[in-house]
């Protein structure tokens, strides 16, 4: 019997592999995709990690100083691969888990290629698993697709376009559409805060760690002055001040504040023009929720995504309303003892950091775990 099964093959799952195995302990690590990094090249063109190099490594592994300060998508997929090559780690590809059981003290992961037993299970699928699409009343004549078709605008030049959704994705999409000559109407529901990516050469996510263990009050009051201070107000563009402070949305809505590589300049220029959310679909119309209507040549909803993990583990009842995992990293709950999870936390210093932080105390848990079991069971 394995130790431990890992479930999803992307940064979590190397991370928490990688650091298991450097315990000794044996590890198995399925991944539905053909290639590891494959689900990060499937996003859109532009996309750069708005974490730095430095603090987006997984444990055990720098990324190469080649890579910039900013690591862009195709160089983060290599540096995946590099990362299971550099740490041994067999993943198999191309497998799809279909559930996760109880098996007397162990787990049994059932898969497309059979089931495995392991003492442990982790899943590490990550928040980016289903597209989420809201389901707008009635329905639109012209394109609608999720952002996880979106590769550039080269395709929209001339067009108007709806965006909608104001997270990172959202506000990246529609400056990279008006860059290539689109007409962006971007949908905002909640207006969000919006940072620099870098404040004095120094880069937002830093001062996130730096902040991350003060009061979301204060937190809140810094992150205001700071986007004071850089961009001013951007109400005068259509775009009014966030209704909570950066801190106390992440821990209330789980909203990231946006990190901006374009959109404030866009907004100025006119290029992007914010609007109300959206409430139906009407034939060429989308109507908002201000009942004021535009007519889009197609919609581009970065609604977000879904863990999709009911199928999973919903019957273990470790899955909050929303289908996200109660807890993460090496916290367990005592109606699951030895299934945990890695990669579902959003916080200000960085998802990346988090997971390098969460895999190294995970595998300290486990190991303690497994010697304690081999021990009773008198296994080597």
């Amino acid at each position: 019997m394995d130790d431990a099964v890992v479930i999803g093959g992307g940064p979590a799952g190397l991370a928490a592999a990688a650091m298991l195995l450097a315990k000794g302990l044996r590890v198995r690590v399925i991944e539905r995709a053909a290639a590891i990094g494959e689900r990060w090249r499937g996003h859109y063109d532009r996309l750069h990690l708005h974490t730095t190099r430095r603090l987006s490594a997984l444990p055990g592994l720098a990324i190469p100083r080649a890579c910039g300060r900013w690591v862009s998508r195709d160089d983060f997929a290599r540096y995946q691969e590099d990362y299971a090559a550099h740490h041994a780690i067999a993943v198999e590809l191309g497998t799809t888990v279909e559930r996760v059981e109880r098996a007397g003290d162990a787990w049994r992961v059932i898969t497309s290629g059979g089931a495995i037993e392991a003492r442990f299970a982790i899943v590490a699928t990550g928040f980016n698993n289903q597209p989420r699409v809201p389901e707008w009343p009635g329905a639109f004549a012209g394109e609608l697709v999720h952002s996880q078709r979106y590769r550039n605008g080269a395709a929209y030049r001339g067009k108007r376009v709806l965006v909608v959704g104001t997270g990172n994705s959202g506000a990246e999409i529609a400056a990279d559409l008006a860059e290539h000559g689109a007409e962006v109407v971007w949908s905002v529901r909640t207006p969000p805060t919006i940072l620099p990516r870098s404040v004095l050469g120094i880069a937002t996510q830093a001062l996130g760690v730096m902040l991350r263990p003060l009061p979301p009050a204060i937190v809140d009051q810094i992150g205001a002055a700071v986007a004071r201070l850089t961009f001013g107000s951007l109400t005068a563009y259509g775009l009014p001040r966030a209704p909570r402070g950066l801190y106390t949305a992440l821990l209330e809505t789980d909203a990231i504040p946006i990190l901006d590589v374009g959109l404030v300049d866009a907004l100025r220029r006119g290029a992007v023009r914010p609007v109300a959310g959206v409430v139906r679909l009407d034939d060429r119309d989308v109507v908002l929720s201000d009942d004021t209507r535009v007519a889009p040549d197609a919609v581009i909803a970065c609604t977000g995504f879904r863990t999709a993990l009911e199928p999973i583990v919903g019957h273990l009842g470790v899955l909050d309303a929303h289908g996200v995992p109660l807890v993460d990293g090496p916290r367990g709950l005592a109606d699951a003892p030895g299934l945990f999870f890695i990669g579902y936390t959003n916080v200000i210093s960085g998802n990346l950091r988090e997971i390098g932080t969460h895999a190294r105390r995970l595998a300290g848990v486990l190991t303690a775990g497994a010697i304690r079991r081999r021990s009773r069971d008198g296994c080597p």
